[in-house]
């Protein structure tokens, strides 16, 4: 395959392969064996969606070194995980929204793994049989929720929270992208995804050791330091080496 992505033009909803700009419909199951129209698309009236609609959002805490260190945390023994609501996606282009404009809620550029087959008690060296391939993300948080609760789900699932997008990229070798977030232009996380503390592989293998990963399935990998505050007006941009750039606004 290659970049995949989901759309909609009016009542249609389908998956089409993106190539130089142009979209190519995907016939059968995008976790199977598709294949793709030779014809592409005519655009106009075509909405790009979040590339998958996940039976749950997993997240992983404290994966780069460079976080941990600035938020004053020791490196994890093993990886941190939480859930995020599906709810709370949307896809490149889509708005973010601050529901407490009176807290802090900050930016987290991620990478995404896609989940593409059914699986339980994966090894690391079998994991990336499961993976469909992988995606820009944000993990948008009200820290102020966060730092006042021990769990991390409400400060992270609110609606909106997490950007998606806008394609994924099937053909990538994940372990050394670089991963940068912009804010109204400025660079304000430079990392890379060699310096996470658990690799895509190795996350897919603990995560499913504790739960069935389902088809469609994302996980968030962590966020390099570099973290900081969002505000209305705001413009997001997510460029990970190798995949399209997601970007967002904050209203």
């Amino acid at each position: 395959m290659a970049a995949i992505g989901r759309f909609q033009k009016g009542d249609d909803l389908f998956y089409a392969k993106c190539v130089d700009g142009e979209l190519f419909r995907l016939n059968g199951d995008v976790f199977g064996s598709p294949t793709f129209d030779k014809k592409p698309l005519k655009m106009k009236g075509v909405r790009t969606l979040p590339p998958v609609e996940p039976s749950k959002i997993i997240a992983v805490g404290l994966n780069y070194v460079d976080h941990a260190r600035e938020r004053g945390k020791e490196l994890p023994e093993q990886p941190l995980i939480w859930l995020k609501a599906p709810s709370s996606l949307i896809p490149d282009g889509g708005k973010i929204d601050i529901p407490n404009p009176d807290n802090q809620t900050e930016y987290e550029a991620e990478l995404a793994i896609v989940i593409g087959r059914k699986v339980r008690n994966a090894t690391p060296a079998s994991a990336s049989r499961y993976i469909l391939g992988y995606t820009a993300a944000q993990d948008i948080t009200d820290r102020t929720i966060q730092s006042s609760e021990t769990q991390y789900a409400r400060a992270k699932s609110f609606d909106t929270f997490t950007p998606l997008g806008p394609y994924i990229e099937t053909k990538i070798d994940p372990n050394n992208l670089n991963i940068q977030l912009f804010q109204n232009g400025q660079l304000r996380q430079n990392s890379n995804t060699s310096l996470l503390v658990f690799n895509c592989f190795e996350l897919v293998s603990f995560i499913s050791g504790s739960m069935t990963l389902l088809p469609g399935d994302v996980i968030l990998t962590g966020s390099p330091g570099g973290l900081g505050p969002i505000e209305s007006g705001d413009k997001l941009e997510v460029r990970i080496q190798g995949l399209a750039p997601l970007i967002n606004s904050v209203k």
